[in-house]
């Protein structure tokens, strides 16, 4: 009797947080839609096209709130058998409040794995579809930066001039060992500069003691050389920001790439512990949610679980992005930037299952 009840809640659960996930998908949807809409009002596309962009781009940005789907969600899924006195009926069938956290905390942890190993695997390829697609239509489409074996390429074209950058790493704002080839418009060699080391740290690069090979004649400038680029450290680290378009397995080999320029790794660390701890933040964030509607007054409105829901969404949102962001600044460890907000949860949620039983 016990299992057919627990089977009852995992399949209600599931319903309201399917509900939930479908509620924002359509608002999601609809905000991107606005924002492509604005974004190809000059081109010539298909009235289509802003349509499938917003849906491509969509399950990305709902996975990142999926924990605050869960908090909505369990308080519709208690609400729900509150109404309908169902809780007392659980208690009188030998389901206790413990009991049904316990339920709940590991149906939330198995959509945790699952949202893992299945959604994120999709939504990462589609966003970076979405990102493929939308930067062919895009003016920057004249630069690029990759990174291979044998280092950062750059390609940039400005002043009538194309200029095709290779460096064996990247220190704090600076390339170290680069090479530049310097074409015209007709892709004709104009120079070869090599230079150990050019700060990047505005999009008018310093070239420290440039070496210049042109005509079978080497030119050694003792004093620094500067050249005007569409790229500065900023940009192109933020290049490679777009981690929610990468699956696991590129995460990690973007992360050998970084350490291999000699550049931060803290970020894509992060967002792997991001991911890797997902079925936890959204297993306490239900359990965190349960302890709230355990412990309210019945006869509130469902206006008022709501923006409860969404108020405690916006704190607990806040929290972890400060921590994060402290973790990629290096102030604190990056375990601690990931778990921390993580442990007050806890905290919180232990303090409330005090004398649940009795609620």
């Amino acid at each position: 009797m016990i299992k057919t009840f627990e089977l009852y809640l995992i399949l209600l659960f599931s319903k309201k947080i399917l509900n939930i996930f479908l509620i924002f998908f359509t608002l999601i949807f609809i905000l991107n839609l606005f924002e492509e809409i604005n974004f190809f009002k000059d081109l010539q596309t298909s009235i289509f096209f802003p349509i499938i962009l917003s849906i491509l781009n969509t399950p990305a940005t709902l996975f990142e709130i999926f924990p605050f789907i869960f908090l909505i969600g369990t308080q519709f899924f208690f609400l729900d058998i509150i109404d309908r006195n169902e809780l007392e009926i659980l208690k009188i069938n030998g389901l206790s409040n413990l009991r049904i956290l316990i339920t709940l905390f590991f149906t939330s942890l198995l959509f945790g794995f699952i949202l893992i190993a299945i959604f994120y695997t999709i939504s990462s390829k589609l966003q970076f579809i979405y990102f493929e697609t939308k930067n062919s239509y895009s003016n920057d489409d004249k630069y690029l930066a990759v990174i291979k074996d044998s280092g950062l390429w750059i390609k940039d074209e400005i002043d009538n001039k194309i200029y095709i950058v290779n460096a064996d790493k990247i220190l704090n704002n600076s390339l170290i060992n680069v090479s530049i080839h310097q074409f015209d418009k007709s892709f004709q060699l104009i120079n070869l500069i090599n230079s150990e080391k050019i700060d990047i740290s505005s999009y008018e690069w310093i070239l420290t003691k440039p070496l210049f090979f042109r005509d079978n004649k080497t030119i050694q400038l003792e004093e620094e050389y500067l050249i005007k680029t569409h790229f500065d450290i900023k940009k192109i680290n933020s290049l490679f920001d777009n981690l929610y378009s990468l699956n696991i397995f590129q995460l990690l080999e973007l992360r050998d790439d970084y350490e291999f320029l000699g550049n931060s790794t803290r970020e894509v660390n992060i967002h792997l512990h991001k991911l890797y701890s997902l079925p936890l933040f959204i297993s306490i964030m239900t359990i965190f949610s349960s302890i709230i509607m355990f412990n309210n007054k019945r006869n509130t409105s469902i206006i008022f679980h709501l923006l409860l829901g969404i108020l405690l969404s916006v704190v607990i949102y806040y929290l972890s992005y400060l921590s994060y962001l402290m973790g990629e600044n290096g102030k604190i460890p990056i375990i601690l930037s990931t778990y921390f907000p993580f442990v007050i949860l806890i905290l919180i949620i232990l303090i409330g299952t005090i004398r649940l039983n009795e609620k």
